[in-house]
């Protein structure tokens, strides 16, 4: 009986209210700001740290404090079919895009690839059409593929037409982020979405550890303020700060429309990049910019 109470009682999760909404938006908005940041805090960590070294520990950080967080508040562990979900979580989110693209700015600008993984909101809509069945409208669609247009756009500007090795880590970053987005979002309706990240860092924890340990003894490490700055970000601020309330407000509003949101992301890590590491944006920026914010605005109206 318990059983089948806790399945009817799980579509009235993801009915929200108007202020649910607001609320569900201001989260996923959050989460955006917190991983604009994510590309030029791993520039100053690979400052100090191998890209292997640099991945490891991170996760071994961020999986300590969700740990300590799930203990602290003695939360039981998931049940038994959620495991297969965090699982992929834990290798889109924690290990595949950290590790991808982590390599790919050791030979990119944080600025090209902000650009690139622009087309994660995308990514992300098409993979929730074929996971959940999400049937978003034609408005959104467009306005989606508006959105990721420009941002190819300005891509092929930045890189001269022509792909590099860094460009195909970063859409392999993409495709596995994507998934963990996905599924980290269906997940957080029906349980808390920083459990959900919570869970799967700590899943992580038994190879990061060992991962992390054979990459400091192989990798050189170089202690500045800088490198341990942009540690202590891409460990509590993007890969579980960030998260959490990213995933709260894709279980409020739902995955394509929270997707969406990103497109402001790259834009945002632009700023970032010239702000805090000095690098060049080129004029078309602000073009790209204005196009995006109106894809934004569309797809925040659309209903599906």
């Amino acid at each position: 009986m318990k059983t089948q109470s806790s399945a009817t009682a799980l579509p009235a999760i993801a009915v929200t209210t108007p202020r649910t909404n607001g609320l569900g938006t201001l989260q996923a908005a959050l989460g955006v700001g917190a991983f604009s940041l994510t590309f030029p805090a791993t520039a100053w960590g690979l400052e100090g740290f191998g890209p292997w070294a640099l991945v490891a520990v991170r996760s071994v950080l961020a999986g300590l404090i969700a740990g300590g967080c799930l203990l602290a508040l003695r939360v039981p562990p998931p049940a038994r079919r959620h495991w297969a979900g965090l699982a992929v979580v834990a290798a889109g989110v924690v290990v595949g895009f950290p590790l991808l693209s982590t390599l790919a700015l050791r030979t990119s600008s944080t600025a090209h690839a902000a650009v690139v993984v622009g087309l994660l909101p995308l990514t992300t809509a098409l993979l929730s059409a074929l996971r959940v069945g999400s049937r978003p409208s034609r408005t959104f669609w467009a306005a989606a593929l508006v959105g990721a247009g420009a941002v190819v756009a300005f891509t092929v500007q930045q890189s001269g037409g022509a792909l590099t090795t860094a460009d195909l880590y970063l859409f392999g970053a993409l495709l596995v982020c994507a998934a963990g987005y996905t599924e980290g979002g269906r997940l957080a309706r029906v349980m808390p979405g920083w459990q959900v990240i919570g869970w799967a860092l700590v899943c992580c924890l038994p190879l990061a550890v060992p991962a992390a340990a054979l990459a400091l003894a192989h990798e050189p490490v170089r202690l500045t303020a800088h490198s341990v700055t942009g540690l202590l970000w891409v460990s509590a601020g993007s890969q579980f700060l960030g998260l959490v309330v990213w995933y709260r407000g894709m279980a409020a509003i739902g995955i394509p429309k929270a997707s969406q949101l990103q497109l402001a992301q790259p834009l945002l890590t632009l700023v970032w990049s010239v702000l805090l590491l000095g690098e060049h944006v080129t004029p078309a920026a602000p073009l790209t910019a204005a196009a995006v914010l109106v894809c934004i605005a569309v797809t925040q109206r659309a209903r599906g």
